[in-house]
């Protein structure tokens, strides 16, 4: 059985011309220690799917099933990172984190609490900076901090919305290999929501694209089988690569754009 099940998914949103139908009979199967790469044109769904799997939206239609049960709202299970860092700016890096971690481990004791968070905050290399405020830090350091902190929850799903977008193309790069790692070592199932190509090969375990005219629906399934851990240097070289980015490009080219609301 699936960790995350998706069937016949429908979200609509009321417009100024009327109603927009932004999801249209999705289904989808997310499986235990996988990570799954979602990509598609902007306006295809991708964060309206995210917040439903998150508990944030309720569909129109369909059913949404995670670990067996219905999702009937936001569960410290299934932790959600955002391309905007949502990190409280008057809190240090170590308090902005230690929330999660309060907030999944309230019997703790207060001394378990402030070693667990020191964990986190050190594995994404934030030791040094742990009394820092976010105004202090640099684009990359804040979400690092949002990594740590959706990590702290220690959830069985975690959903990654875009969460690199808004970085410049080095620091990107940089923890992009970081979130590779830090997934490995927490045994951590994830979406990845993204708009680039060569982040989904890089880091999924498979990928579907969304999109189409009259509301987003997914395409076919692209396993990624390409052995992990995945250097970047040369991974553009190999066959198998090649092979995976190319269908990947031939799917996303098939998608069309949504419709206008």
């Amino acid at each position: 059985m699936a960790l995350l099940e998706l069937r016949d998914v429908t979200k609509r949103y009321r417009g100024p011309r009327g109603t927009h139908t932004v999801l249209a009979g999705v289904d989808l199967d997310v499986h235990e220690d996988e990570l799954l790469a979602i990509i598609g044109p902007s306006g295809s769904g991708k964060t309206t799917l995210v917040s439903i799997v998150a508990g944030l939206l309720v569909p129109d239609a369909g059913d949404v099933r995670f670990d067996g049960g219905p999702i009937d709202g936001p569960c410290p299970k299934r932790g959600v990172i955002f391309q905007n860092y949502s990190l409280l700016p008057w809190l240090t890096v170590e308090e902005n984190v230690r929330l999660a971690v309060d907030a999944v481990a309230r019997d703790r004791s207060a001394e378990w609490r402030r070693v667990r968070t020191a964990h986190w905050v050190g594995l994404v290399g934030l030791g040094a900076a742990a009394t820092k405020r976010p105004g202090e830090l640099s684009g990359g350091m804040r979400q690092r901090v949002a990594v740590a902190r959706g990590l702290a929850m220690e959830p069985r799903l975690l959903l990654l919305d875009e969460p690199f977008s808004a970085l410049d193309a080095l620091t990107r790069a940089t923890l992009q290999d970081e979130l590779a790692g830090l997934l490995s070592e927490a045994g951590r199932t994830a979406i990845l929501v993204t708009n680039d190509v060569d982040e989904a090969v890089l880091l999924a375990d498979r990928i579907v694209t969304l999109g189409g005219p009259h509301g987003g629906t997914i395409g076919s399934s692209i396993p990624v089988d390409l052995p992990r851990p995945r250097a970047r240097r040369g991974l553009s070289q190999l066959p198998a690569y090649q092979r995976i980015r190319r269908a990947l490009v031939d799917q996303l080219g098939a998608v069309r754009w949504p419709a206008a609301s």
